[in-house]
């Protein structure tokens, strides 16, 4: 169904009654969200109050030195910070390293700085003083003072307890922004949720969250909508005997990838969004602004495609509903990949006249035809695509010939088998449900919490009691908020990340299972992981910085399905004349998915369609079908 920006929660009733029901006959929503993800994209900020220790508070406009143009001179080098100077308060307090206490908080600059907020005339505010993590006493006691008179208030220990004062600054300040709209969000959903239906958020670790949880983190639904999709994938590539995959959810706006290594998504503290750094645990998916609605131009006589977008409003040319511009969905459909007699949504009718109307300007300045222009469009996006694709796994040391793709959205399984040979992939899985993937990762997703939190500790000076303390509470702490949900403290399962690095190095490297009891092989596991991401490693001294904890409540076994037993010849529902990235044309035959026969391999040229996606196979690439409903697409290199 249609989302519905400015009212979600009617879209929710839309999608419920979509599928013949009422919400009292639901007894759980996995809900994902991208209205987090909009805000902070868009630029959408809630005037929000700073508090920081005395000397500190600019830190948030100074950032880092790095650019994000290095060559461009006309552009700021940084995003404008998200508090202006008058809304920033210093307190007089000060914590060493340690968290010992060098200038105490008083009760009187408590109160002054509380009636500056107050005066300033914001409901927002974020505290995020210095060396907070190593002990949150001070910001506890603000917190508390500053809930009494503004309703919305973020602590920096509560949301990113580590080290790095710009990234923790301004993760918390993220938070403080998007509270109320959260909050506003959940009280609309609870208004008109039944009392015995049950609701839970995707959060951006690709677990579920309760609603009293994410209304004091909101920013945890940073990444909601892509985590879905990530979690589903790991869940098909573990189904299928894959270790190592890398996901392609091709949307309308962009195209998001992840790399899952050895059957695990991998997580990033580090992340940029809209230009804005945020530090704490979310799926490192990387995305390009290349889906369907991205626009194609000419700049300075080179074809570019995205970032820029038609949206869902007034979308594409060829959706008939006042676009104007040459997207990727108009190439799509006067190559042929798009189906014009199909209805999209329910309500979208594809207008082949449209599409062409909006490529014939574009494709005269580049002095071609309007099909030479379509296939030009595609070559563009699968570039830039492919691209973000090796960017993801070079840059973590990894060689993407290893990985096989995962292909879902609306648009990814037309576009996989073109991306996949630029990459030298030689294997595609179109999941069942590859439209909707990312609802299924919802209804997949088990409730967890994580945290990650500097730790600090050399190797030449470990304390092992000191560090089984800091895991159990820790763990505690998590798994109290699971235990609140209704699940026994004895199923939980948990995870850790450490984060290590040579003394001296400013970042750190991560280490999924280490050895947490044995200094010895905890450090020749940092030496192959530093060996397998740089090239090399020294065998030096070296510091746990930081350390991910993630508890989980136990899996729900799913209702299996019935495997599908199709044989015989697949049922051709049609033909159309596609041109494919080549240049060459054929007569295409269309096939039902559903018919397609289990465990054989078809040649292409193909097109298999269900009601809600389309696959391409170009010529000299197969595809077959396993009794779960899987398509498996070989890729020719």
């Amino acid at each position: 169904m249609p989302s519905q920006p400015q009212q979600p929660v009617n879209a929710i009733l839309d999608a419920i009654a979509a599928v013949g029901l009422t919400w009292p006959q639901v007894e759980e929503i996995v809900h994902g969200t991208t209205i987090v993800t909009n805000d902070i994209v868009e630029s959408r900020w809630r005037p929000c109050a700073l508090i920081a220790t005395a000397g500190f508070s600019d830190t948030i406009e100074l950032a880092r030195g790095s650019r994000r143009h290095l060559y461009r001179m006309d552009a700021l080098p940084r995003p404008a910070p998200l508090v202006p100077a008058d809304l920033r308060f210093d307190v007089a307090e000060r914590l060493d390293h340690e968290g010992r206490i060098t200038t105490a908080l008083t009760d009187a600059e408590i109160a002054r700085v509380v009636a500056a907020v107050q005066a300033a005339g914001v409901d927002t505010a974020a505290v995020c003083l210095l060396h907070a993590f190593r002990n949150p006493a001070h910001e506890q006691r603000l917190g508390e003072a500053l809930r009494q008179v503004v309703p919305h208030v973020s602590l920096s220990h509560e949301v990113s307890p580590e080290f790095r004062e710009y990234e923790r600054m301004n993760t918390t300040v993220l938070n403080a922004m998007m509270m109320a709209k959260i909050k506003h969000h959940l009280g609309l959903l609870a208004a008109r949720k039944p009392d015995d239906s049950r609701l839970h958020l995707m959060h951006s670790a690709s677990g579920m969250a309760s609603p009293a949880l994410i209304a004091e983190r909101p920013l945890m639904l940073a990444m909601s909508g892509p985590a879905a999709g990530v979690a589903a994938s790991c869940k098909a590539a573990a189904d299928l005997g894959i270790g190592h995959a890398i996901t392609f959810d091709m949307g309308g706006t962009t195209t998001d990838v992840c790399l899952i290594v050895d059957g695990r998504a991998q997580i990033a503290v580090n992340r940029d969004l809209g230009g804005q750094r945020i530090r704490m645990p979310m799926v490192a998916v990387d995305s390009i602004g290349a889906g369907g609605g991205s626009i194609a131009r000419l700049v300075s006589g080179a074809l570019t495609v995205g970032p820029e977008s038609a949206g869902a409003r007034p979308g594409p040319a060829c959706y008939g509903k006042g676009g104007t511009l040459p997207t990727v969905s108009d190439a799509d459909l006067l190559m042929g990949y798009l189906n014009p007699g199909r209805t999209l949504g329910g309500s979208i009718t594809l207008s082949p006249d449209k599409a062409r109307a909006a490529i014939a300007p574009l494709a005269a300045d580049m002095g071609f035809s309007v099909e030479q222009a379509a296939c030009g469009i595609a070559r563009v996006v699968h570039s830039n695509m492919a691209r973000a694709l090796r960017r993801a796994t070079v840059e973590r040391g990894l060689d993407l010939r290893q990985f096989q793709m995962v292909a879902f959205g609306g648009a990814g399984p037309m576009h996989a088998v073109e991306v996949a040979r630029l990459c030298g992939i030689s294997r595609i899985v179109v999941p069942a449900y590859s439209s909707g993937f990312s609802a299924l990762g919802c209804v997949d997703a088990v409730m967890s919490y994580s945290r990650q939190m500097t730790v600090g500790m050399k190797s030449t000076g470990w304390d092992q009691p000191a560090l089984d303390a800091l895991i159990a509470a820790q763990v505690a702490d998590l798994s109290a908020a699971l235990v609140a949900a209704g699940h026994e403290g004895a199923t939980l399962q948990t995870r850790q990340t450490a984060g290590i690095r040579y003394s001296g190095q400013s970042y750190e490297t991560p280490i999924e299972g280490p050895a947490l009891t044995d200094p010895a092989l905890l450090g020749a596991q940092f030496d192959a992981a530093h060996r397998a991401l740089y090239g090399y490693a020294t065998g030096e001294a070296w510091e746990l910085a930081s350390l991910r904890i993630e508890v989980l409540a136990p899996e729900t076994a799913a209702a299996p399905e019935p495997a599908r037993t199709a044989s015989g010849d697949p049922a051709v529902t049609g033909q159309r004349r596609v041109i494919f990235e080549s240049g060459d044309s054929h007569d295409v035959p269309v096939l039902d998915r559903d018919s397609l026969p289990v465990g054989v391999m078809l040649d292409g040229p193909l097109i298999v369609e269900d009601a809600w996606s389309t696959t391409i196979v170009p010529p000299g690439d197969r595809i077959g079908a396993d009794a779960a409903g899987h398509l498996t697409i070989e890729v020719t290199l």
